[in-house]
């Protein structure tokens, strides 16, 4: 094991406080089980745990990109897609096993204006990737969002169901 990986491991045991509802809190706002609830993985009998490294992924994301989006807003963040296991994620949609999902460094959110918090997301808060997903011209369907420790990109895309992806 790497210094890095043990960094991970001891940052991703920082990360967690158990509130009094026993979750495992990330933030404020935020409980790891968010990040892990799959109707498709209870369905199939899928383990969606995510290991340390996924862990700490997970509360950088929060941490730098969804509680700041919260404190901005408002108003609930909902998490509708966040840690994909290889194996839910394979089941999900054959996604590529490089998805940021499967490494804990993705969410798809959504809430009560979805356009808002895209535009804050993009204009104030650090980010690897920003996709407005689906909806339409003033609205997404939902919002995918992902944040790396290191190497952000800033990339903003659309997606269009039947035509793909394309620089927003």
């Amino acid at each position: 094991m790497n210094w890095k990986t043990l960094a991970l491991i001891i940052a991703a045991g920082l990360l967690l406080r158990r509130s009094r509802k026993n979750r495992y809190m990330l933030s404020k706002n935020f409980a790891l089980d968010e990040f892990t609830k799959s109707n498709t993985a209870k369905k199939l009998g899928i383990d969606n745990t995510p290991g340390p490294i996924e862990i700490a992924n997970i509360g950088a994301l929060v941490i730098n990109v969804l509680q700041p989006l919260r404190d901005a807003m408002g108003f609930p963040i909902i998490i509708t897609s966040g840690y994909r296991s290889q194996a839910l994620n394979q089941a999900i949609s054959n996604s590529a096993s490089d998805s940021q999902h499967v490494k804990g460094q993705a969410a798809d959110i959504v809430g009560q204006d979805k356009a808002k918090m895209f535009y804050y997301i993009k204009d104030f808060l650090p980010f690897d990737q920003l996709i407005w997903e689906a909806g339409n011209s003033n609205e997404p369907q939902w919002i995918h969002v992902s944040y790396k420790a290191i190497g952000n990109r800033k990339q903003v895309l659309r997606y269009t169901p039947g035509v793909g992806y394309s620089t927003f």
